[in-house]
């Protein structure tokens, strides 16, 4: 292909100037100090991205709305600073600072008398209080916990102008102990022009009780045997000026206690005792006793006793508590030790029937590191059911003071005891019949056993000096007796069918309940019992007031007795209830005896024993052993 002679000529050119020196430093000068700058021509050419015109605004209005978010979160301080600066700095603003609360009144007050107390509101503020509320919260009972039974008084103020003062007059009633200190809170809730917001003011002021409207004492033993007995006498006179009325004691007990008994008996439950209307001057005693069970050495049990009044909605518990005061005891495990257990069994109260003979068993240990000399155990047994004549012991049983004696004549043993030795003595007695031939009747049997152990140790030559007691009750069981029959020619109803029965032929039996009780009062006593496959409820009872009910689904019959009250039967009539079956009988039946009623069982309750009764009885069948006009072959079965 011919070459162009021009382009030739213009390559040979721009090689010339290429290679010239001067057009080197004119390059130079032009790429030092050129005012625009040169755009570099690359060698080969390069998969460059093209500026993007969309891409550079975006980033410019990126950083726009940058400096507009940090202007905001600028001006967003400023304001947060001002409102602070307004509402709580110094000046023209409002600060709690510059609100005074004085509380004018006397620091010692009687208990359960009116106390006056004048609080004054000071606002120093610039600008007003507004929607102003004066709180007084005060404990309402003998107490310091504001979180329960806190009386509260609100007392709208309205508006505290700037510079204004409130004054407000208020009498509060406080309880406590003599000498507690009792804490009154007033508090001022107020608003702010602008804001719905709810400031606070809180200011305190604390009172001594001088003195109780009832003052309470109590007397007991600080330390005691792990099973011990404990008596605590409660003595409540009114300190007041003025008449009390329905007036309430309390007494929480600790965990182990076992209440026993009280004088007098308490109001409500065990606990409980009400005092009535008290006059001035007014004294009220308590005592109570008890035992400490299932308690540990080292232990301590507090009891609880509260007075105050009676609250208006519930009339058993205490409205508003006057005093309180607590009485602690320590358990202590004694030096000498005797544990008296009835029947194998360790507890404080126990049940048996009167034909059961009482077993008693005393463990006696020497709990001291050194010796004990001269050990003397004894027991003394009293209460209506025991039968003196049938004391059998190892000891030397006095019956003129009822005691057994265990000492050192009788067990040698007892002359020295070792540390840490034990032994064990025993007893055993039965109790009386509870009824007697002529129909008298023992009320209420019961046995109480009072153990002592004592002795001496050689370094003090004191005969008392170590001694240790416990006592036992033993409650009879009343007998309760459950008699069944079925009668064909006598009874309550008329009876049909052929005697003796015949297979696959209805014959009518009257079936006769009838249910005694000797000593205690048995309460939710009922019998139960079941009806054979082949026998039928008919229906008639007698007498018709009598609770008795048939379930034909279960075949179950349900005598629900009730109450049956000591001496039923014995000084008056039995109770008892008749109702009629039916007896189909089988072929298969033939020369057998059927059964008409399943067996029975009497269950109830022993008010006075504490436990549950249990009477068992067997079936009856056609053998009517107890209709004086049933034939001798009349029971069996013939085709």
């Amino acid at each position: 292909m011919p070459h162009d002679p021009d382009k030739l000529n213009r390559i040979e050119e721009l090689k010339t100037k290429l290679s010239s020196k001067g057009y080197e430093v004119k390059a130079k000068a032009r790429n030092v100090f050129s005012a625009t700058p040169q755009k570099t021509v690359p060698d080969s050419w390069e998969n460059d991205t093209p500026s993007n015109d969309f891409t550079e605004k975006f980033l410019m209005k990126t950083s726009v709305f940058k400096r507009f978010f940090i202007f905001s979160i600028a001006f967003f301080l400023l304001a947060a600073g001002f409102a602070a600066y307004t509402f709580f700095g110094k000046g023209n603003t409002i600060s709690n600072e510059n609100i005074e609360i004085s509380i004018l009144g006397n620091a010692f007050t009687a208990g359960g008398e009116e106390l006056p107390l004048q609080i004054e509101i000071i606002n120093r503020n610039t600008s007003p209080l507004e929607l102003a509320d004066l709180i007084i919260e005060y404990p309402r009972n003998a107490s310091f916990d504001f979180t329960r039974d806190t009386e509260r008084l609100r007392v709208s103020l309205g508006t505290v102008p700037s510079g204004g003062v409130r004054n407000e007059n208020v009498k509060v009633v406080l309880f406590g102990e003599q000498g507690s200190i009792k804490p009154i809170r007033v508090s001022l809730e107020y608003r702010v022009e602008g804001s719905n917001a709810i400031f606070v003011k809180e200011k305190s002021f604390e009172v001594s009780i001088s003195s109780t409207p009832i003052n309470l004492f109590v007397e007991g033993p600080t330390a005691l045997s792990p099973n011990q007995d404990i008596t605590l006498d409660i003595k409540a006179i009114l300190n007041a000026t003025r008449a009390a009325q329905r007036m309430l004691i309390k007494v929480d007990y600790p965990v182990g206690f076992q209440f026993a008994s009280a004088t007098p008996a308490p109001t409500i439950g065990n606990n409980m005792w009400s005092l009535g209307d008290l006059s001035p001057g007014a004294e009220r005693k308590i005592s109570i006793s008890g035992k400490m069970v299932e308690v540990s050495d080292g232990e301590e049990k507090t009891f609880r006793i509260y007075s105050g009044s009676e609250s208006t909605r519930d009339k058993t518990e205490i409205g508003t508590i006057f005093n309180s005061l607590g009485h602690t005891v320590a358990i202590q495990k004694p030096f000498i030790e005797a544990s008296l257990s009835i029947n194998g069994a360790y507890q404080r109260e126990y049940a048996v029937d009167s034909k059961t003979k009482i077993h008693g068993s005393i463990v006696w240990s020497n709990n001291l590191n050194t010796s004990i000399n001269d050990v003397v155990i004894k027991a003394k047994i009293s209460g209506n059911a025991v039968n003196r004549s049938t004391i059998e012991t190892q000891g030397f049983y006095n019956s003129s003071e009822d005691t057994i004696t265990w000492d050192k004549n009788s067990i040698s043993e007892l002359g020295q005891v070792g540390p840490g030795r034990t032994g064990t003595v025993a007893f055993t007695f039965e109790s009386i019949p509870l009824t007697s031939p002529g129909g008298g009747m023992l009320p209420e049997p019961s046995a109480r056993i009072d153990v002592s152990i004592a002795g001496r140790q050689p370094i003090t030559d004191n005969a008392e000096d170590l001694k240790n007691t416990e006592s036992k009750i033993i409650r009879i069981i009343s007998d309760v007796n459950f008699a069944a029959k079925a009668l064909y020619y006598s009874g309550a109803f008329t009876n049909t069918g052929p005697i003796p029965p015949k297979a696959e032929q209805k014959t009518t039996y009257t079936v006769v309940w009838s249910v005694t009780n000797t000593a205690n009062n048995i309460s939710n006593a009922q019998i139960r019992s079941t009806l054979p496959q082949w026998v039928r409820f008919v229906g008639p009872i007698s007498p018709p007031a009598e609770n008795l009910n048939f379930n034909p689904s279960t075949k179950e019959i349900i005598w629900e007795i009730g109450n049956m009250p000591r001496g039923l039967g014995v000084t008056g009539a039995a109770r008892e209830v008749s109702f009629q079956v039916e007896l189909l009988a089988s072929l298969s039946q033939v020369g057998t005896t059927p059964v008409l009623v399943n067996d029975m069982v009497l269950t109830g309750r022993d008010d006075f024993a504490k436990v549950d009764v249990r009477v068992n009885k067997g079936s009856i069948n056609t053998r009517l052993q107890n209709d004086p006009s049933f034939p001798v072959t009349g029971d069996r079965v013939v085709e």
